[in-house]
């Protein structure tokens, strides 16, 4: 896909026509809305050109912030001749009539900037093939991407390149935007304040987004300004950055996740509301949230995995969407329930215990001795029945011989926890003075 202020193709004729967002295309990195903190002085692309020692990059960052622009005016910066390919549309056998191509100019004395759109797309062996090139300086190598380099990149090749990351635009840069296409239009958009306010918001942090929607509402016959009504009515709302399997999925859960966690009912409802405006699976959320309650909860609020559970269940026999308030419901419990993660890191401690204990077996007064010669061999010797000791409570080592007493479970003083730290502490106490006697 292209990039923000993309070039037309080649065949475009000198009067044919173009979009706004092709006309107001950046000549100069200063001209750039909304990368400063790469592009300025001490950014490090402002360092790379002022040391005149321009390395490969990863430009990772959303639709419509200016990747392609950016690369371009690299290299046009650098004084190396530009290529743009897309991942999409290129196999092997193109990657070498550029790599070839890219070989002569060097032999000429002229360096390439190879601009990969959707760099992610390229296999790993793909991928592998960019490294020669970029190692014995045939290419600089400037990917775009809006997935997670960490994940979608080979190590190999982040290796050699440094990723950069480029923020989506925010309305103070849109309406910058918003203004240079006024003048080159030559007019004022015919909207009232809390109309093109609205336009802003509609374009979601997407630059090129934002100038159709301009170019949209300049088309329109002159009339007075139109207010938020009238220009919702004309202009259908851009639909949400969100994919279910990429990038946004984990970054929102993760927000859903540690606003319940910080007992932020209402950040934790935004959370979820965009989840489901993205068209996340509800039953992916209801999961979710069950999983929150045994792990952020726990036993502070026993009630809590219930309510979820409950959640799930109304959701299956409600549908959609009337099921969704069921699973808010539930968000809003979570998040004001008292916090504990006692039970969860009690679970982590016994599990690493029992990985470094091995194969310990009990202790034999615990054993069952069903057999004669169980019996023979201590299988259940000494045992004491809890039932018939003074309070129900015998104290008895349940731990294997020898090994250490382990404590893993160090409830909280919040919640219901409470109430079971004074049990645990109770129990402790009986069980030093029980060994004691």
């Amino acid at each position: 896909m292209a990039d923000l202020f993309d070039t037309p193709g080649d065949d475009a004729g000198a009067n044919a026509p173009r979009p706004l967002a092709d006309r107001l295309r950046p000549a100069a990195l200063d001209q750039v809305i909304g990368q400063e903190h790469l592009l300025g002085p001490e950014g490090p692309l402002g360092a790379m050109l002022a040391a005149g020692n321009l390395s490969s990059l990863i430009l990772w960052g959303p639709p419509g912030v200016g990747k392609t622009t950016i690369a371009r005016l690299l290299a046009a910066s650098s004084d190396l001749h530009f290529i743009q390919i897309s991942a999409i549309f290129t196999g092997v056998p193109e990657l070498r009539k550029v790599f070839d191509a890219a070989k002569m100019r060097r032999r000429d004395g002229q360096g390439t900037l190879l601009f990969v759109d959707e760099i992610h797309r390229f296999n790993k062996a793909q991928q592998d093939g960019f490294l020669p090139h970029m190692e014995d300086g045939t290419i600089v190598l400037v990917g775009a991407t809006t997935e997670n380099p960490s994940f979608e990149l080979n190590s190999a090749v982040l290796s050699r390149a440094q990723v950069l990351v480029l923020k989506r635009l925010t309305l103070a840069d849109l309406e910058r935007l918003a203004r240079r296409a006024e003048q080159e239009l030559a007019q004022a958009l015919p909207l009232t304040g809390e109309a093109r306010e609205a336009l802003l918001e509609m374009a979601d942090g997407d630059g090129r987004a934002l100038l159709n929607l301009v170019e949209q509402v300049a088309s329109w016959p002159r009339t007075e300004k139109l207010d938020t009504e009238a220009l919702t009515t004309r202009l259908t709302q851009r639909a949400a950055n969100y994919d279910k399997s990429g990038d946004a999925h984990y970054n929102l859960i993760s927000a859903l996740h540690k606003s319940v966690r910080g007992s932020d009912p209402d950040a934790a409802l935004y959370w979820f509301a965009r989840m489901l405006q993205g068209g996340e699976d509800p039953r992916f959320l209801a999961r979710r949230l069950t999983r929150m309650a045994v792990e952020d909860i726990g036993l502070a609020d026993p009630q809590a995995q219930d309510v979820c559970i409950g959640a799930w269940q109304a959701y299956e026999r409600l549908g959609s969407p009337e099921g969704e308030l069921a699973l808010s419901q539930a968000v809003i419990y979570l998040a004001l329930a008292p916090k504990s993660n006692a039970g969860y890191a009690a679970y982590k401690n016994a599990v690493a215990a029992a990985k470094k204990t091995g194969s310990e077996p009990p202790p034999k007064h615990i054993l069952n001795a069903p057999t004669s010669l169980m019996k023979d061999i201590g299988h259940g010797e000494g045992y004491a029945y809890d039932h018939d000791a003074e309070d129900g409570f015998s104290g008895q080592n349940y731990f294997p011989d020898g090994m250490k007493r382990g404590v893993y479970y160090s409830p909280v003083d919040r919640g219901f926890e409470r109430e079971l730290k004074k049990r645990v502490e109770y129990f402790a106490k009986l069980r030093t003075r029980r060994r004691g006697s």
